[in-house]
């Protein structure tokens, strides 16, 4: 029997109250009425965990949740699809609201945000790090706590820069560790010399995601490749990103070249968009794979 690949990944689960409007709120004092709203998991990296999960990887996600019923929501949910969840301590799990129209556009309210990791927290995500084939570092605090101490950089690192503007500092450690970076197109007018100066800095592939634009990748020795976007028929563009990603990482680790798993990654992308989860599996059309126990790996910090 073919062992699994297994992928680690480190950064943000949450628990997301999702309302859908006419259109996003003016700054005036007013009275609006939502067309829909419902409650979900989100966090960038609870989406890839989801995906690679789909796909037939092991995973292993280390996110801070507290101890509260936003907690026990994330994990039953991303458990019962797949994820071995290591959860490290945090005085309160991470809640969003977003405010969402059918244009894409999205306000995202912080309502509540994870606590500094604990050493024992660091800890539980170098060990999982440490036995992976592969890791996937998101952009957090955890995140760059663990790029700090060296010890996760003995494993291939894959780093998700969202919308990197070719500049930011903070995003400066985590690119320059990275094996492979993705991002958006948000915020350059360049896609390609911005892959161009992310390669010059370490990694041996860049990704940008550019929406209905499709997706283009260049290796270390200047190969381009581009993909067009799939057909769909969007009910809400959140997690989109991350499903590309996870696709991505998945078909690379089963062996495909990159103009492969480009296609491979914007079929994914697909299945994200047509959702109004980050997976149809949150939304209770595919059937819990198994019975749960809860266990808080870094309950005492």
């Amino acid at each position: 029997m073919t062992r699994k690949h297994v992928v680690a990944l480190c950064g943000p689960s949450s628990w997301n109250y999702l309302i859908l409007l006419d259109h996003l709120p003016e700054p005036v004092a007013h009275m609006q009425f939502a067309r829909r709203s419902w409650q979900t998991v989100g966090g960038t990296s609870a989406g890839k965990a989801l995906h690679l999960a789909d796909l037939g990887v092991s995973v292993r996600l280390c996110s801070p949740l507290g101890e509260d019923d936003e907690a026990s929501r994330v994990h039953y949910a991303l458990a019962t699809a797949g994820v071995t969840v290591e959860e490290i301590w945090s005085e309160h799990t991470e809640r969003h609201v977003n405010l969402m129209t059918d244009d894409g556009e999205r306000v995202s309210l912080y309502v509540s945000v994870p606590s500094t990791p604990t050493p024992k927290g660091l800890r539980t995500a170098e060990a999982a790090v440490a036995t992976a084939d592969v890791a996937v570092i998101d952009l957090s605090e955890l995140g760059a706590l663990l790029l700090e101490s060296g010890e996760v950089q003995r494993t291939p690192l894959w780093v998700d820069l969202h919308d990197y503007d070719g500049s930011s500092t903070f995003h400066e450690p985590f690119l320059r560790a990275a094996h492979a970076v993705f991002m958006n197109d948000d915020r350059t007018a360049d896609p390609w010399e911005l892959l161009s100066s992310c390669l010059e800095r370490g990694p041996r592939l860049a990704v940008c995601t550019r929406g209905a634009d499709g997706a283009i990748a260049m290796e270390a020795d200047g190969t381009r490749h581009e993909v067009s976007a799939m057909p769909a028929e969007v009910v809400d563009t959140n997690g989109a990103g991350d499903a590309f990603m996870a696709g991505f990482l998945a078909s690379t680790l089963h062996g495909a070249a990159v103009a492969d798993a480009l296609t491979l990654a914007a079929a994914q992308a697909r299945i994200a968009i047509e959702s109004m989860h980050m997976h149809p599996v949150l939304g209770g059309t595919y059937s819990p794979w198994s019975s749960i126990s809860r266990v808080v790996s870094s309950a005492n910090p």
